[in-house]
């Protein structure tokens, strides 16, 4: 490409960042990555009436902890700062100014009982979407209508106004989109949109051409749903004489609730049980609190390859892919139009695989800081022997611990439908022999080791194993099902495993 290619992510923080940001931001990041290129975080908080305290460092902290930290940011900053717009508020009046010099915004003074009976008038004339435009404008207060002397007037006497841009009556507006291709829009259809509220701060319109231009923004990679704002956005780049450097657009397809009807909020996940959100969220002036997916066990690398997956394909069969190789097969081509449905089942499946292919090491201190949590310490060494036992069987981490906590915690209860069906004479006959020759065993422990001994006693007492394998995990894990039990009693140890057999001897009673 023949510029550096430089883009952005710009939230605003009105809240929790929503899992559908959290996409635009990765991929965001994988293009700017593939063309070692600049990913810029731009705070968008024009709107101070919806500012929410805290929702700034949530941002930060969600894209830290999922490993696409930006290169620029309020928290990083480059040479085009600053990175939050309420800090670039001089600005936006100049440029707006300009456009009204050049004839192409004005000046509107229409109150808001105004604007309410203007759209009364039109809805009741049967016009399907009221809006000020370029018919409607002419029967306002604006300077447009006004004298001018009046306009001077009234601006030097401090009332209240906006700055409206002008737009084209009968113009077709043309960008190109390289998710969608060619969009074509008849400026007819467009009102007169607000770039400069009453209180001195710019909308999104206004805000996000000039600073994606005073940045030098050379793809804007957003979602869907300003699309229907991006006409507006290509004549405003044209309006201040920046066509030759607009950036390239691609908007993304919707995330979709599960069934694919509709677009995916917090009441879907709490409804169905699970986050939309990365990282867990409360707001200190409400209370209100969101679940994340980091608290709730997700891999970032996982929820990363999952994200990566919503909307984008590889064009080939590979579902696995680290961020490194993310960013090598990344084209914004192979992103598709239409919406993705937010498959949770898939999400934990990418965790699944991300927990199996971890080292045991890696995985020790999930297990200890489970089991802290429950009160334990244990060491390192039987941490990864319960990583190697369990991780085959779970979808996060801490089911790694809830999976193996007989381990360290000998059972004093017993599933007692197990015991009502496999606690027999012919269990209690094999597991009394089976106690005595671990009382006496002397040596290195293994797997193989107890299941041989295991297999030659039932042998020994003429009884086939299979009829009381159950009955011998019972005695030890309290439990009817669970791990391979040959290298649980391997961890374990032989004194441990007999101990064990002997309360179970002691405590319960042969099934009837």
């Amino acid at each position: 490409m023949s510029r550096e290619v430089r883009v952005r992510f710009a939230p605003s923080p009105t809240g929790p960042l929503h899992i559908g940001g959290v996409r635009t931001a990765l991929y965001n990041y994988l293009f700017a990555k593939k063309y070692q290129g600049k990913f810029i975080l731009r705070i968008e908080d024009t709107d101070q009436a919806r500012y929410v305290p805290g929702a700034e460092m949530y941002i930060k902290d969600s894209l830290d902890w999922l490993g696409i930290t930006p290169d620029e940011s309020p928290w990083n900053p480059g040479a085009v700062g600053p990175y939050r717009q309420s800090e670039r508020k001089p600005d936006y009046m100049k440029y707006a100014l300009s456009l009204v010099e050049k004839g192409l915004a004005y000046y509107a003074f229409d109150t808001a009982e105004e604007l309410e009976a203007m759209r009364e008038r039109l809805t009741a004339a049967r016009v399907v979407q009221p809006q000020y435009n370029s018919i409607t404008r002419m029967q306002m207060k604006n300077s447009l209508t006004l004298p001018e002397d009046e306009v001077k007037e009234r601006l030097a006497s401090g009332e209240p106004y906006v700055i409206r841009v002008k737009i084209p009556r009968k113009e077709e507006v043309r960008l190109h989109d390289q998710i969608r291709g060619w969009v074509m829009v008849h400026s007819s259809t467009l009102d007169d949109k607000v770039l400069m509220k009453s209180d001195g701060m710019p909308t999104y319109h206004l805000a996000n051409i000039v600073d994606d231009h005073l940045m030098g923004i050379t793809h804007v990679i957003r979602g869907e749903e300003w699309l229907p704002s991006a006409p507006l956005h290509v004549l405003l780049y044209r309006y201040f004489g920046w066509e030759d450097t607009m950036p390239e657009f691609a908007h993304l397809p919707l995330l979709l609730k599960p069934d694919g009807n509709g677009k995916l909020s917090k009441r879907d996940g709490d409804r169905l049980g699970f986050p939309v959100f990365p990282i867990d969220w409360k707001n200190e002036t409400t209370g209100e609190t969101a679940s994340g997916f980091r608290e709730q066990g997700y891999l970032p690398e996982a929820l990363l390859n999952f994200l990566a997956f919503l909307g984008w394909n590889p064009g080939d069969d590979r579902e696995l892919f680290t961020k490194e190789e993310l960013i090598e097969a990344f084209s914004i081509e192979r992103i598709g139009k239409a919406g993705t449905k937010f498959d949770i089942a898939k999400a934990k499946w990418y965790n699944e695989q991300y927990l199996r292919a971890k080292s045991d090491a890696e995985l020790a201190p999930y297990v200890q800081g489970s089991a802290e949590k429950d009160g334990f310490q244990i060491s390192g060494e039987t941490a990864e022997a319960i990583a190697a036992l369990t991780k085959g069987r779970v979808s996060f981490p801490a089911e790694m611990w809830q999976e193996s906590r007989f381990i360290v915690i000998a059972p004093e209860k017993f599933d007692e439908q197990v015991v009502s069906k496999k606690w027999n004479a012919d269990a209690v006959q094999v597991l009394s022999a089976y106690q005595e020759k671990l009382d006496s065993f002397e040596g290195q422990f293994y797997a193989v080791t107890a299941k041989l001994l295991l297999e030659s006693t039932a042998e020994a007492e003429g009884i086939k194993l299979g009829k009381v394998m159950q009955a011998v995990r019972l005695s030890v894990t309290g439990l009817g099902a669970g791990p391979d039990l040959m290298e649980i009693f391997a961890i374990l140890g032989p004194q441990e495993v007999a101990r064990r057999i002997r309360f179970a001897l002691e405590s319960l009673p042969l099934a009837q």
